[in-house]
């Protein structure tokens, strides 16, 4: 039976509907659903720097470490990817806005809304993802509000994951 999640950047009240990528990348979308069977997952909405088409959220970690997994680096418009950063690779300054842990770090979940996207990040060089999942709906209006975050700032809203049963 086929896993669908819910993505929503809540403050604007936009969602979005993927399909867990369980042939492709099993171990990831099964613990991405696993820590999602007790309640919504996120934190707040941050548009990425390097990536280009990119909105993320870091939160806590969960499940085991996975490694790579149907990794890329040039996601494309819809990929949903798991990024796993130990403590020594996020920024200091971000670490400490973000409530997160030195040493634990945390995972990245990332939409991709438009095309063009490299992810290589000058402090650390290739950066690649786990495409966990793929938007299957409201891609369109999700890219918008993505935009959106972009030009408008993302001050008060969050991204927001969720299982849909």
């Amino acid at each position: 039976m086929t896993k669908l999640i819910r993505i929503e950047l809540a403050k604007r009240g936009v969602a979005c509907t993927a399909e867990l990528l369980e042939k492709e990348a099993p171990r990831t979308s099964a613990a991405v659903w696993e820590a999602l069977a007790a309640g919504p997952a996120g934190g707040d909405a941050q548009h990425a720097k390097y990536a280009r088409n990119e909105v993320y959220t870091i939160v806590p970690r969960f499940g085991p470490r996975i490694g790579q997994e149907n990794p890329t680096v040039t996601p494309i418009p819809g990929d949903v990817c798991y990024f796993d950063f130990h403590g020594g690779m996020l920024d200091a300054s971000f670490k400490d806005d973000q409530g997160i842990d030195a040493e634990a770090g945390g995972i990245d979940l990332a939409i991709f809304y438009g095309r063009n996207n490299l992810l290589l990040n000058g402090d650390v060089g290739w950066v690649p993802g786990n495409v966990f999942a793929s938007i299957v709906d409201g891609l369109d209006a999700m890219a918008t509000a993505c935009h959106d975050v972009w030009r408008s700032g993302s001050v008060g809203e969050r991204l927001v994951y969720s299982r849909i049963e």
